[in-house]
């Protein structure tokens, strides 16, 4: 059996090997995705010419020690594929994204991307998206309003995320909500909702931007499903 962390480093090295000399890639956030950070290095570094958009500050941060050929998305017109980890995946593709705090860039990325190869081990299978707490960005002036609007349209109890006592900031100066659904049964009713209260920057649901996935399982095993 091999443990999570062996899983993960499998999963990103085996990611690499789906990049092709000359893309554009999006480099996603979070622990899974490290280790393909680390194995589009090492493939660098041995000839592979590509260049990468982070979907964060601390990816970024991750590249640039790399020595990996850095594009801001505004530098870009078209991304060939990004790779990126999720929270939770449905039967259809679906995901819940925003665990690490980078949804809104991961988005903005995957919407400029024509492929979409999600990492994940398998206890992030789910049939229906909403166990894991649906994070919502939002601007810090205003946000208990937020909040009450959510209370009231669904009956839960957004929670401010922490870190260190104090809110979570992310990279483009928002706060996060994370939302306890349980069942998200109404996906696309609930991220038009979402999106439409004042103050709300962007949620976790990321609805048909995935085109494939490779699972990782604890016996080792590695599998590829496209769309």
């Amino acid at each position: 059996m091999f443990s999570s962390d062996d899983i993960k480093k499998k999963l990103g090295y085996a990611a690499a090997e789906y990049v092709d000399n000359g893309m554009t890639i999006g480099a996603g956030t979070g622990t899974t995705a490290y280790w393909f950070l680390q194995a589009l290095a090492a493939k660098i570094k041995n000839g592979l010419s590509v260049e990468a958009v982070p979907t964060s500050a601390q990816t970024a941060r991750v590249l640039r020690e790399q020595g990996v050929p850095l594009k801001e998305l505004n530098e870009v017109d078209t991304i060939d594929l990004v790779i990126d980890g999720a929270d939770e995946i449905d039967p259809a593709f679906n995901l819940i994204k925003g665990g690490g705090a980078a949804h809104l860039q991961e988005k903005m990325v995957a919407a400029a991307s024509k492929k979409m190869l999600v990492l994940a081990d398998e206890s992030k299978l789910v049939n229906v998206l909403g166990a894991f707490p649906l994070p919502v960005e939002v601007i810090p002036y205003g946000s208990r309003q937020v909040v009450r609007r959510i209370k009231e349209k669904y009956g839960i109890e957004p929670r401010l995320r922490l870190k260190e006592g104090k809110p979570l900031v992310t990279d483009h100066g928002h706060h996060i909500l994370d939302c306890p659904f349980g069942k998200i049964e109404h996906l696309h009713a609930v991220h038009a909702w979402l999106n439409q209260v004042p103050g709300v920057v962007e949620n976790g649901l990321f609805l048909g931007y995935a085109t494939a996935t490779l699972i990782g399982y604890k016996d080792g095993t590695l599998v590829y499903t496209e769309k």
